[in-house]
């Protein structure tokens, strides 16, 4: 397994410390700053997890977890932190969520992603730099919220880009209904319930951790959260949207095959129908009666019998597909 990459961000209002490295020892000694933001991209064989632990006097069951990597979303309460499981999402090139846990203490913030690769932090980490808003000047509980609301963010263009599938798929559910297309809506159908399954526990996650007794949250932070919690409910109803478009689809796509198949069946029928006549026609000259008798067909004899048999089988048929079309059958009636 790859190693884990660590970056350690400490800072306050007038100062920024920023280190990067593989490990503990490598980020040097800790700074003693208000904030402490330690991220660690890809938990690998789990040294620097342990290290990590080790260092800050993380529970086992913790590290455990973080472990894992396929916690649902929740919030668990420590003597002396708050520890966070959430789910983030990437579409690019396939559907992928990824464990992210989160260390929340008096003057500390962890991070522990499950995949080394990119995350949606680096927005949190500019306005860190560039001491935009009250970031610099709060303390973790607000930079805790500023991650988590970076992951939620993210979530939006993923549900976005799912919309745009399920308006092209639409269209061509409507012009060209091909069982690789259900395949695909049914596709879309699996992706998006293995969002709904990785968002759902995050609105309980962040309902319990405003209102815990004894959380590492300010008062005047939760106010945040609760806003976070809000967008989470938008996330679901999108989903649910786009769960309901889904099904939709399944049922247009079957009402399309069935309303194609009904067209040919439109038009094999009025082919039979016309051909009935004419096959009466030909049966009826086709029955060897000895033509000496008087009734019994002296017409197969006239000189001209074939030709006018022949003119009778093209007037039926005009005269049935005429027919056909004052009824509106073989086009809309206007």
């Amino acid at each position: 397994m790859p190693a884990s990459k660590l970056r350690m961000m400490a800072y306050g209002p007038d100062q920024l410390v920023e280190r990067e490295g593989a490990d503990l020892p490598s980020l040097g000694e800790l700074p003693e700053l208000p904030v402490l933001w330690i991220d660690v991209d890809g938990t690998g064989d789990g040294t620097a997890v342990r290290q990590i632990a080790e260092r800050f006097g993380l529970h086992p069951l913790v590290v455990d977890d973080i472990l894992a990597e396929h916690e649902r979303a929740k919030v668990d309460s420590y003597e002396t932190y708050d520890f966070l499981v959430i789910r983030m999402l990437d579409v690019a090139p396939k559907l992928r969520t990824e464990q992210l846990s989160l260390v929340l203490g008096q003057k500390l913030v962890l991070t522990f992603q499950g995949e080394e690769g990119g995350d949606p932090f680096d927005p949190v980490r500019e306005r860190i730099r560039k001491a935009h808003g009250p970031l610099r000047a709060a303390g973790p509980d607000l930079l805790t919220h500023a991650l988590l609301d970076a992951v939620v963010d993210a979530y939006f263009p993923v549900l976005e880009s799912y919309g745009e599938r399920l308006e092209d798929l639409e269209q061509e559910v409507v012009d060209r209904p091909t069982n690789k297309l259900l395949a695909d809506v049914h596709k879309v159908k699996r992706e998006l319930l293995r969002v709904r399954r990785a968002v759902w526990p995050l609105r309980e996650a962040l309902s319990t951790l405003g209102r815990a007794e004894g959380s590492f949250v300010k008062p005047e932070t939760r106010v945040y959260l609760r806003d976070l919690h809000d967008q989470t409910v938008q996330v679901m109803d999108l989903i649910e949207t786009y769960r309901d478009l889904g099904s939709g689809l399944t049922d247009l796509y079957l009402s399309s095959v069935s309303n194609r198949l009904n067209e040919v069946m439109k038009v094999l029928t009025i082919i039979s129908t016309i051909f009935i006549p004419l096959s009466f026609i030909a049966g009826l000259y086709g029955m060897n009666f000895d033509r000496a008798q008087p009734l019994n067909m002296p017409e197969l004899g006239w000189r001209y019998g074939y030709l006018a048999s022949l003119a009778l089988m093209g007037f039926v048929a005009l005269t049935m597909v005429g027919y056909f079309w004052r009824k509106g059958w073989l086009a809309p009636k206007r």
